[in-house]
């Protein structure tokens, strides 16, 4: 959830469709005391994370679309506010989109979750951890 007036430790990004996973680690967080922005918090809990992405990717017109731009900027300023990055595997595009921003922004950047392949550019992450407890482990 985004508060105007606060800045972050860590902006988690990742799939809306990896919901469960996101909040988990956003509540481990938050249980040790840090700040963080947690994006799939404001929406709504009565569709599945299915149904809502479903929705969201049909939406005509979406560069116009008033509430698509206010995700974005919403996300963006948010980015600005943060210490740190987390990407939480699986991600999409625009998870994928957000790190390169972090990275540009000269934030701390880092992965949780599995990368098998080789992929050159996730030489940007400045910490990898195969798992949300391995990480939340790391912190203490």
């Amino acid at each position: 959830m985004y508060n105007a007036s606060m800045t972050y430790d860590y902006f988690i990004s990742s799939r809306f469709r990896n919901k469960a996973a996101v909040l988990e680690l956003t509540k481990k967080l938050r249980d040790k005391g840090k700040r963080v922005y947690c994006f799939v918090e404001d929406y709504d809990d009565e569709q599945t994370p299915e149904e809502y992405m479903q929705k969201f990717e049909s939406i005509p017109n979406w560069r116009e679309d008033k509430g698509v731009r206010e995700m974005f900027e919403k996300d963006m300023q948010a980015l600005k506010d943060s210490e740190a990055l987390i990407l939480l595997l699986p991600a999409g595009k625009s998870a994928h989109i957000e790190t390169g921003a972090a990275y540009g922004f000269g934030k701390k950047c880092i992965l949780i979750g599995e990368q098998k392949e080789t992929e050159s550019l996730y030489l940007l992450f400045d910490e990898f951890y195969h798992s949300i407890d391995l990480f939340i482990k790391d912190l203490s």
